[in-house]
């Protein structure tokens, strides 16, 4: 949704959180699977895991994109401050200006 003045703040955040998290996705899935062989995983009962490698490549990716993407949002979510509307008309004495 865009209007005159382009996207929204909260498009932003969208965005700078999905593009970010999706590099870094990148990097942690390159670095796990340097270490990894994916065709010599095993379930927790030991049994093999029955997918391909292409298969386990990109689950991890989801993943860690959605971890990633979640640890983002919650950190934007808190540092974000409110908006000049929603602070307190009066504040405290010894308050940061």
């Amino acid at each position: 949704m865009t209007g005159p003045a382009g996207p929204s703040r909260i498009a932003r955040f969208a965005m700078a959180v999905a593009w970010s998290s999706f590099l870094s996705a990148g990097v942690l899935e390159l670095l796990v699977f340097a270490v990894v062989d994916p065709g010599e995983l095993r379930w927790f009962g030991a049994a093999p895991v029955e997918l391909s490698s292409q298969a386990v490549y990109t689950l991890a990716f989801l993943v860690f994109w959605g971890v990633i993407a979640l640890a983002s949002s919650l950190a934007l979510l808190l540092v974000n401050l409110p908006t000049e509307d929603a602070r307190p008309a009066r504040r405290a004495p010894g308050w940061p200006r």
